[in-house]
């Protein structure tokens, strides 16, 4: 088969050259350089697959997406075109929950104002002081195997841990010693609300302004899954009340700033698409150029602020989970090859 992937380094291309001998693997810096003669296609999630591109790729029979989540890909296209789609259903279970205590530990002992505190003429400790997480009460939305981990490091710091999903694992609940409970239960006990669901029609927005408004005052929100789950300008007028008391983000509503350095990617989108939108000309008044500056703009006002701690998407990004993804993504091709695909997502 002929493979593209897309998203990767120089130690992922060695790893998938040396890996895949049996096939003829490229790299392509972008979907736009991808061959019409491609049989496979291999991305993260910002290679989002639409009925665009399976059109202009008839030889395509495989998207093998690196990631568990697979809502940048048209499934309902790639049905019609009986293209397959497989995932990694796991691989950074207990690394992502890592990384979102990492977030919350920044958070509750103020680092960023800490480690700014050294410049400052006068340093006071009052100015930069923290909260002890235990008897703190988390809430975790979503108890898949992300949020089950998030809970057992939570119990390890002495919290206690209050709980929703759509599908309560009672077993686990009575093993770890957390508690499901509705919404508004979570959003009026937590001192800290962390996200670990999928992004669906049902999930979009979950916490927008009447869900913030239900929550303690001075709450802690994390968001390590996916940035369309929270309202931006709900959570950047929560934090301005003071309701939020602090974000730490590992993913934002306009994910296209994750791929540079912020301020670099706001500045060629505002230069760019202004002057040349998608390859032709486009009117600075135009309703959805204005809308994605006002996106691109309030991340940049979101992520400056010193109660925000942002991590551009790297909650996955340990050694181990990125073994586990390339692997997988070996094991996904050659089974599809072999007549046997695996890993196919359940929607």
């Amino acid at each position: 088969m002929i493979i593209y992937f897309l998203e990767t380094d120089e130690a992922d291309n060695d790893f998938f050259a040396s890996a895949l001998t049996g096939h003829d693997v490229r790299v392509a810096d972008s979907l736009e350089e991808v061959g019409a003669d491609a049989d496979a296609v291999s991305g993260f999630i910002y290679s989002k697959i639409g009925a665009g591109f399976l059109d202009t790729h008839p030889n395509l029979r495989l998207v093998a997406t690196r990631s568990t989540g697979f809502d940048h890909i048209d499934m309902e296209a790639c049905r019609r075109r009986n293209v397959l789609v497989s995932i990694v259903p796991t691989y950074g279970d207990n690394t992502v929950a890592e990384h979102t205590f990492a977030l919350i530990l920044a958070l509750s002992r103020r680092l960023r104002e800490s480690m700014e505190a050294p410049a400052r003429e006068r340093f006071s400790y009052a100015a930069v002081r923290g909260f002890e997480l235990k008897n703190k009460t988390l809430g975790v939305l979503g108890t898949g195997r992300v949020g089950l981990h998030a809970i057992r490091i939570a119990k390890a710091f002495g919290m206690d841990v209050v709980a929703f999903d759509s599908n309560p694992q009672w077993f686990m609940a009575e093993v770890l010693g957390f508690q499901y409970a509705d919404l508004d239960e979570i959003y009026a006990r937590s001192d800290i609300v962390t996200l670990h669901l999928p992004l669906t029609q049902g999930t979009f927005h979950l916490l927008d302004r009447k869900a913030f408004q239900r929550c303690k005052r001075g709450v802690l929100v994390i968001n390590t899954a996916r940035g369309a789950l929270i309202d931006t300008d709900a959570l950047l007028e929560m934090l301005d009340s003071g309701v939020v008391g602090g974000a730490g983000l590992d993913v934002l509503e306009e994910e296209r700033v994750l791929q540079k350095e912020t301020m670099d990617i706001i500045g060629e989108q505002i230069v760019g698409r202004l002057q040349f939108g998608d390859g032709e000309p486009a009117s600075a008044s135009s309703p959805e150029r204005v809308s994605e500056l006002q996106r691109l703009m309030r991340n940049a006002d979101l992520i400056g602020r010193k109660n925000v701690v942002f991590t551009p998407h790297v909650a996955f990004n340990s050694v181990e989970a990125v073994e586990r993804i390339n692997s997988t993504t070996v094991r996904n091709i050659e089974a599809f090859a072999a007549g046997e695909p695996i890993n196919l997502p359940e929607e």
